[in-house]
């Protein structure tokens, strides 16, 4: 199987987004996943510090149970399974088969650019 990437960026206009995805969909070989949010309120929103934290513990360390993620990132349980939830919807980690997570990407990409308005 193909390492799996991903680049998350910072793009209001989704629809372009959407049309270039596309076109990288029509190719043969792998391109890697993309990630976009239309605003960096989104973007920090719903990527906080502790959920990053969560992802870098998580990535390239396999199939983990939730907790055993919240012991390797000091936090209590609960919250941890609270912030799966989040990342899960996002597709940074994938629920496993059973009840644990995997962060499937071997490498992440941000890419923003933030102009003043």
């Amino acid at each position: 199987m193909t390492d799996r990437y991903l680049t998350i960026t910072l793009q209001p206009d989704w629809k372009g987004g959407l049309r270039a995805a596309a076109k990288v969909a029509q190719s043969r070989k792998y391109q890697g996943e993309v990630l976009n949010f239309e605003t960096p309120a989104q973007f920090f929103g719903q990527l906080t510090e502790k959920r990053w934290d969560i992802v870098c513990a998580a990535q390239g360390k396999g199939a983990l149970s939730i907790r055993g993620l919240a012991r390797m990132v000091g936090r209590d349980v609960k919250r941890v399974h609270e912030d799966i939830v989040v990342l899960a919807e996002l597709g940074l980690l994938e629920r496993t088969d059973s009840g644990g997570v995997v962060c499937p990407y071997m490498s992440m990409h941000i890419d923003m650019v933030l102009n003043a308005a």
